[in-house]
């Protein structure tokens, strides 16, 4: 097979399959957030509740990533994507349907999971179906449209919290799932790497999810209970542990999850480095903007959402164009101006006043944020899969989606804690007003350092 062509009309139906089952996903990493305040309210939940209803789901996509990826890799790509359609949709059902906070929390780290099978192929399918020259093209146009939902979440569930209810962020998945379903059964060829062992490397598997969340369970215990707590040391102490034992067993284990040898590519690790530093800014603004136009600034749901609607448009119409551009005359420029814009964008926010007016102070500094991931995300994307071999195409996607998630878990678990926002203070717009300007300054210095990264780390040409 030599691959699809961009503009025929299969490659077009495996680009919209890949885009609406990473939307999927990528919604629900920021459609939450907008609900947050409704559903604290109305299963009763405190700060840390609310951190895990965010963090359950990351924490399961990104430690169980890895894994997607190689399944993909070595029993169809074709088919783990099948797979995790079908887990996700069944548990979106769960969550839009529970009854308390707790089952709520465990309905989104099974989300996570089918997340975690179908985010890397989604990725692994377009580098591996369309021709050489055509994946940039075409994974420009995936990021742009991809990174859309992601953007477009707060929109939509501000949207369905006002007409619905905080539920319906989570049923709607289901018609999509039914779509993707459709479309990859129909179109999409399999593929999968021939040299690929059969066996799976469950022990680093578990390793690393214990050690995510361990060390995330320690984080989010601080903000109430403080260092000197036994609920965060023992944590904390475990999680390192496992992480130890992930590298340990990924370094000597005969079929590894994650071959190390992956990361010798100056490029590759560069570009990873930049991606946990840019995603988790990029989560944190989600996280603290919406609330804090919520609770501070008394927008409603629906407004809070439409807040951020200028970075989906400028997404949607600069995101594939970056990516060629990037293709033509190296990535490295781009990947180092566009997250130096979105520290200047998110700068700006961490200044807005407890009553800020739209058109004057959030509009300019959303354009700001949505011209600097316009010029970062698919330069990013298409460089990472570039820096390994076509084989590894899996879990290439994987490990950076996985680097992209784990900068977002520890966001949402750190900041709370650096800013000194606990308990159910985040209701109160004068407890948040203070907090929130220490946490988006972080992240506005994380953005800097995903430039300065870029900058001394990824080749002229990938």
């Amino acid at each position: 097979m030599t691959g699809l062509e961009y503009g025929e009309a299969r490659g077009r139906w495996v680009l919209a399959a890949a885009v609406l089952g990473s939307a999927m996903v990528f919604v629900d990493g920021t459609v939450v957030n907008v609900a947050l305040p409704h559903i604290g309210s109305g299963l009763h939940a405190a700060l840390s509740d609310l951190t895990w209803t965010v963090n359950g789901y990351t924490l399961t996509l990104a430690s169980l990533i890895l894994l997607g990826g190689s399944l993909g890799d070595r029993f169809g790509r074709r088919r783990v994507f099948l797979v995790g359609v079908v887990w996700f949709a069944a548990a979106s059902l769960l969550c839009g349907i529970a009854p308390n906070i707790g089952t709520l929390i465990a309905a989104r780290a099974l989300q996570g999971v089918g997340g975690a099978l179908l985010t890397p192929g989604s990725l692994a399918l377009l580098q591996s179906s369309f021709r050489p020259e055509d994946r940039a093209r075409a994974i420009g146009a995936w990021s742009g449209l991809a990174g859309i939902a992601g953007a477009a979440g707060p929109f939509l569930g501000g949207w369905l919290v006002e007409v619905a209810s905080w539920r319906w962020i989570f049923l709607v998945n289901l018609p999509f799932a039914v779509a993707v379903f459709a479309m990859t059964l129909r179109h999409v060829p399999e593929s999968r790497d021939p040299g690929a062992s059969q066996t799976v490397d469950v022990l680093g598997a578990l390793s690393g999810a214990v050690g995510l969340g361990a060390v995330t369970e320690g984080l989010v215990a601080w903000q109430d209970k403080g260092l000197g707590s036994a609920a965060v040391v023992v944590p904390l102490a475990l999680g390192l542990l496992a992480l130890g034992a992930f590298g340990l067993r990924e370094s000597r284990a005969r079929e590894p999850m994650l071959p190390l040898g992956i990361f010798s590519s100056r490029t590759f690790s560069g570009t990873n480095a930049a991606t946990l530093a840019v995603y988790a800014a990029l989560s944190g603004v989600f996280f603290w903007l919406v609330l804090f136009l919520q609770v501070a600034g008394g927008f409603a749901p629906l407004a809070a959402g439409l807040a951020l609607m200028p970075l989906t448009v400028l997404m949607l119409v600069l995101s594939p164009r970056a990516g060629a551009l990037a293709a033509r005359t190296g990535p490295r420029l781009l990947m180092t101006v566009g997250p130096l814009i979105c520290a200047l964008g998110i700068g700006l926010l961490s200044q807005l006043p407890r009553d800020p007016s739209y058109p004057l102070q959030v509009l300019p500094s959303a354009v700001l944020l949505g011209l600097g991931l316009s010029a970062t995300v698919a330069p990013l994307t298409a460089t990472v899969l570039a820096a390994a071999p076509d084989e590894h195409a899996g879990l290439a996607s994987g490990v950076n989606n996985a680097v992209a998630r784990i900068g977002g878990l520890l966001a949402i678990a750190v900041l709370p804690l650096v800013a000194g926002l606990h308990g159910e203070a985040y209701a109160r717009a004068d407890l948040l007003v203070g907090p929130y300007r220490t946490a988006m300054t972080c992240c506005a210095v994380l953005m800097l350092v995903g430039a300065a990264l870029s900058w001394l780390f990824v080749r002229e040409r990938a």
